[in-house]
């Protein structure tokens, strides 16, 4: 398919299920997709996150964000605790085995970014990311409106 401005989401969602793919395979051997690497990202920035907090975070709903929690969880990776506050609301932290498979997912971004962004100037890396910063904010306020 040849992309053109009136095609640039379908481009846009193109280049996120090709970024997962790239990200899948790297994390194939540990038994875990994109998804769950970007959440043991979140957690590495945040410490401590709600499920209401990472569903948001990572586009998901409640249903699928508790599923992709729960294998990290049986996996080791993070744990799960009631709110001190609020014995419902769930507190997702990482273990140390998940903040040890924070550099491999840290390495795998990496690769991921040298590649996507191989040949650009810094110049042309920034104003990529203002537009898309912009055709972002364009969309989240016409949700916002309705």
């Amino acid at each position: 398919m040849e992309f053109t401005e009136s095609t640039v989401v379908s481009l846009i969602s193109h280049l996120h299920a090709i970024t997962a793919d790239f990200t899948n395979a790297k994390l194939a051997d540990k038994n875990l997709v994109s998804s769950h690497g970007f959440i043991l990202y979140l957690l590495s920035l945040n410490r401590t996150m709600t499920k209401t907090e990472i569903a948001k975070a990572t586009n998901r709903d409640k249903s699928t964000t508790t599923v992709l929690i729960r294998k990290l969880i049986d996996e080791g990776l993070v744990q799960e605790n009631s709110s001190k506050t609020d014995a419902r609301t769930k507190i997702i932290s990482l273990t140390a085995k998940g903040r040890s498979l924070n550099k491999l997912t840290s390495s795998i971004s990496e690769d991921l970014l040298s590649v996507c962004y191989r040949n650009f100037t810094q110049k042309e890396k920034k104003q990529l990311l203002d537009l898309l910063l912009k055709m972002n904010s364009n969309v989240e306020n016409e949700l916002e409106r309705k």
